[in-house]
């Protein structure tokens, strides 16, 4: 028999699949109905996700987006504002949730690899806009950042601005989908990112390995409020400590080894590096995210992924500049290798080969 071809997805984090051991810890999970508030491993992962976040409560989601439009909710309304960079991935890929379901507008400034920039955020910022301007209810800040390549935002950064907005009276919402993975790479501790933002959203279904499922952060007041608002948006969920007791594994069994994941992604970015100059800085690779520009190899975004799918490299176009290369738990050294290998021969020959 012929041996299988190796290929890497690289598409994202989010196509994981539970290993055998999370599998097992679901199968035995004890459950009850949710939306009365009666399955105890959904409560045992909320109560563990919001102490490691240093907030009074926490709700289990079945989605990221959801999460966060819900955490958005609580901080603005119809007619308000909320601001972010303009890669975010509340703004990119979330459908224009916010605006569709809470009548909430927004707006942005450009930001370099997504990087938290408090002085301009600032400047946008119009905390009372009185009867004539959008005042502003709510920031985002993204840690880490998607479409920025898997960026850390700096705790100082976070910290100046969670300083300067509390005294403006205007919320700040971390959208922490891959906090872990900024936790990890960094050392500071989750609940000092949390202590920066009033609401905070984090995600098990991307690096954790859980096959779904996110929590939404806060304080008591305001997660009760968020059961409301998940209800209404059709998020309530009944015997769902099956796939709670994934998430709990994933906390048990998954998170310190993201250093695996951000340490492939590094030695790939120097791969394409040394192939192609210009195409990615290994320097700003810090976790586990590769943004490539692929016009430094003469290539379209869409081209590029195009062609390494034919080679068993799979990845994502943000744009028709950049592809994006996702490592995580299912990616060994023998996909990266193989990854690395197809992507640097790719971007030298360019797309007339």
């Amino acid at each position: 028999m012929a041996p299988r071809p190796v290929v890497a997805d690289l598409r994202s984090d989010t196509v994981t699949r539970p290993t055998d051991a999370m599998r097992a810890a679901m199968v035995d999970a004890p459950v009850g109905d949710d939306v009365y508030g009666e399955d105890p491993t959904v409560a045992r992962l909320e109560e563990r996700v919001a102490a490691l976040l240093g907030h009074e409560a926490a709700l289990f989601m079945p989605t990221g987006s959801m999460a966060n439009q819900v955490g958005l909710r609580l901080h603005a309304g119809p007619g308000q504002e909320v601001i972010t960079d303009h890669l975010a991935h509340v703004l990119r890929a979330e459908l224009g949730a916010a605006a569709a379901y809470s009548g909430i507008t927004t707006r942005s400034w450009v930001a370099d690899r997504g990087l938290l920039d408090v002085d301009t955020a600032l400047e946008v910022m119009v905390a009372d806009g009185g009867p004539y301007q959008v005042s502003t209810a709510c920031v985002v800040v993204e840690n880490t950042h998607n479409f920025g390549g898997g960026t850390v935002q700096p705790i100082e950064d976070m910290r100046r601005l969670r300083e300067a907005t509390a005294a403006a009276g205007v919320g700040v919402h971390l959208d922490g989908a891959r906090l872990w993975n900024a936790h990890v790479a960094t050392g500071v501790a989750l609940s000092d990112y949390g202590a920066c933002a009033d609401t905070v959203s984090v995600c098990l279904s991307k690096g954790l390995g859980a096959p779904v499922g996110s929590l939404l952060a806060s304080s008591a007041a305001r997660v009760a409020q968020a059961r409301v608002w998940r209800k209404r948006l059709g998020g309530g969920m009944r015997q769902v400590g099956i796939l709670a007791a994934a998430g709990l594994h994933a906390l048990d069994h998954h998170v310190e080894r993201l250093a695996e994941d951000h340490a492939r992604t590094r030695r790939a970015a120097e791969a394409l590096a040394d192939a192609v100059p210009g195409s990615v800085d290994p320097a700003s690779v810090e976790t586990n995210i590769l943004v490539v520009d692929v016009a430094a190899g003469a290539w379209t975004g869409p081209g590029l992924v195009a062609a390494a799918a034919e080679q068993g490299v799979l990845g994502y176009p943000t744009d028709v500049r950049h592809a994006r290369f996702v490592w995580h738990l299912d990616v060994d050294d023998a996909m990266t290798d193989h990854a690395a290998e197809r992507l640097s021969r790719l971007l030298a020959a360019g797309p007339g080969e």
